[in-house]
């Protein structure tokens, strides 16, 4: 079964922190498609090793990515 979720991917330092909303888990790399295949790795993981109490507890059904304007100074 296949599943679509979000990856976050933002610079940090030299590499790169890639993150998962709908279930709060992270991971990095040394570049962004490194990056998004280790969060893919970390994923999967997870889904082989969690109860399915843990998937639904943790799993956000709806994370909405969108930008906001705000004042600055």
């Amino acid at each position: 079964m296949q599943r679509q979720l979000t990856a976050i991917i933002e610079r940090e330092g030299d590499g790169y922190v890639s993150f998962c909303p709908e279930l709060d888990i992270a991971s990095q790399g040394e570049t962004v498609k490194a990056a998004r295949e280790n969060l893919r790795e970390a994923l999967e993981l997870f889904f082989e090793t969690a109860s399915p109490t843990e998937i639904q507890s943790r799993l956000h059904d709806e994370v909405y990515v969108t930008q906001v304007e705000v004042s600055v100074g």
